[in-house]
Parts: C-alpha cells; sequence; structure tokens
C-alpha cells in the first residue's frame, strides 16, 4: 500500500469521524436532537469508518471502491435533506409538513401528549451558519470525502 493511499483513507476516515463527533456534540452538548433523516446521514460515515480500518488493514481496491460509493450516497443524502429543508420537495410524512407525523397518532396520544416523544421536524432548519445548514455542510464534506477515497481507489491500482 502506497503511503499517499493510506494518507487519502485515513483523511477520509478523520473527516467521517469528525461529521460524528459534531453531530453527536450538537446533539448531546448543544440538545439540538436530531431528525429522522439527519440520523440516516450518520450512517454511512459510521460504515466509512469500518471501511477504512479494512482498506488500511486489507488492502485492494475493492474497499476504496466501497469508501467512494458510501460518501457519494452520504452526498446524496445531504443534498435530499437540504432540499427537504428548503422545500424544494418533500421529504418523509413522519418528520415533514403541517401535521408532522400527526396522521399516525392515535386519539389517546393526540389527547395525551406525554405519550409521545416530541418529532423533530426534517424540514425546519435547526441550526445554520452562513447560510447552509448541517445537511448542507454533509454534502459538501461527503462530496470532498468521496473525491479522497477515489483518489485512494486510484492509487490502488498502481
Amino acid at each position: 500500500m502506497t503511503p499517499s493511499r493510506t494518507l487519502m483513507i485515513l483523511l477520509a476516515a478523520a473527516g467521517s469521524l469528525g461529521i460524528l463527533l459534531g453531530a453527536f456534540a450538537f446533539q448531546y452538548l448543544g440538545g439540538l436532537d436530531p431528525c429522522e433523516m439527519c440520523l440516516w446521514q450518520r450512517w454511512p460515515h459510521a460504515v466509512a469508518l469500518g471501511l477504512a480500518i479494512g482498506a488500511i488493514a486489507v488492502g485492494g481496491r475493492l474497499l476504496t471502491l466501497a469508501g467512494t460509493l458510501t460518501m457519494l450516497v452520504s452526498t446524496g443524502l445531504g443534498v435530499f435533506h437540504t432540499g427537504v429543508e428548503r422545500r424544494w420537495w418533500p421529504g418523509p410524512a413522519s418528520c415533514t409538513g403541517e401535521a408532522g407525523g400527526m396522521a399516525a397518532l392515535t386519539p389517546e396520544q393526540m389527547l395525551n401528549p406525554a405519550l409521545v416523544e416530541p418529532v423533530v421536524m426534517c424540514d425546519v432548519v435547526a441550526w445554520q451558519m452562513f447560510g447552509l445548514s448541517m445537511a448542507s455542510y454533509n454534502a459538501l464534506a461527503s462530496a470532498i470525502f468521496a473525491m479522497l477515497w477515489a483518489r485512494a481507489a486510484i492509487l490502488s491500482r498502481r
């Protein structure tokens, strides 16, 4: 395995770890509960960490290609969530719209809110910086990580 290939994988893995640590910090230190789509966006980063360990330990091109694909999926999820937040397209009925999943509640749950955990809305921007939401930053970062994984895959051929 070439040192530059390993560096690309380590940079991508460090980025995914940073994304996950940031998400958990916002949740547990900042009190910002994630919506359903935010939780979806965590999974590719966790998978990428496992792929990075495997790619460094085993080598080969297959795991680096899987890392690239995983980060492209993460990019897509971030773009999709950004579109839902900006109301470019509809999101899951369970966490978007006026009802916010209210249609799935029983009459008892509607009359006693203590029986239901609050729904964090996916179509509401909970935090933003410079006009971009966390979903937007995830999409941008994931695209960069995908490029790092792709570069590692290219270097695997040599």
